[in-house]
């Protein structure tokens, strides 16, 4: 009976340890593992010193112009959802590029380096924030990574008339980093 007692308090000693490690790890670290793999693309990685402050998933259209000889890529359109299901519009993402966050903030990114993970989708990119402005989230965005691409590819076939505009469907993960303090 001693025994089975001993066996049951050294079991729940073990969960309560188990359980206070869990709580006291801090949210947000730069080794928390929030950021995405990038085994097929590994040259998209941060840079040390930045950890992931937000995961978006986006839903839109990539557009592109015919110019009489080739489709030119002209601007995404999309919205920034909370979760993979498209619940919780909390943004937009639009021309710039440029993303917009319902709390006031936006980032401008540039310098995209792209890779092609997927020869049916738009390529990953990682880009850096070449402005930042208003109260929120983006406001300290130093990196934004583009991820897990569908669609939005460039038609195949020449347009129809010089000036066609096409809006082509695309989805995506976004993730905005910002400098580990």
């Amino acid at each position: 009976m001693r025994s089975t007692i001993t066996k049951r308090i050294g079991f729940v000693a073990l969960v309560t340890l188990f359980l206070s490690m869990l709580v006291s790890t801090p949210v947000g670290r730069a080794d928390d593992n929030r950021a995405p793999e990038l085994i097929v693309c590994s040259d998209l990685r941060v840079p040390a010193g930045n950890k992931v402050i937000s995961h978006l998933y986006a839903k839109g259209v990539q557009i592109y112009r015919w110019d009489g000889s080739a489709w030119v890529f002209v601007a995404p359109v999309a919205t920034l959802f909370a979760d993979a299901n498209y619940h919780g519009q909390v943004g937009i993402h639009y021309r710039g590029p440029t993303w917009e966050h319902n709390s006031g903030s936006i980032v401008k990114a540039g310098n995209p380096l792209p890779c092609i993970a997927d020869p049916t989708a738009i390529p990953w990119l990682r880009l850096d924030a070449v402005s930042t402005s208003g109260p929120g989230i983006f406001s300290s965005v130093t990196f934004v990574q583009r991820v897990n691409t569908t669609g939005g590819l460039k038609p195949a076939t020449p347009g129809s008339f010089e000036g066609e505009s096409v809006e082509v469907p695309y989805t995506a993960e976004y993730y905005f980093y910002r400098a580990d303090d």
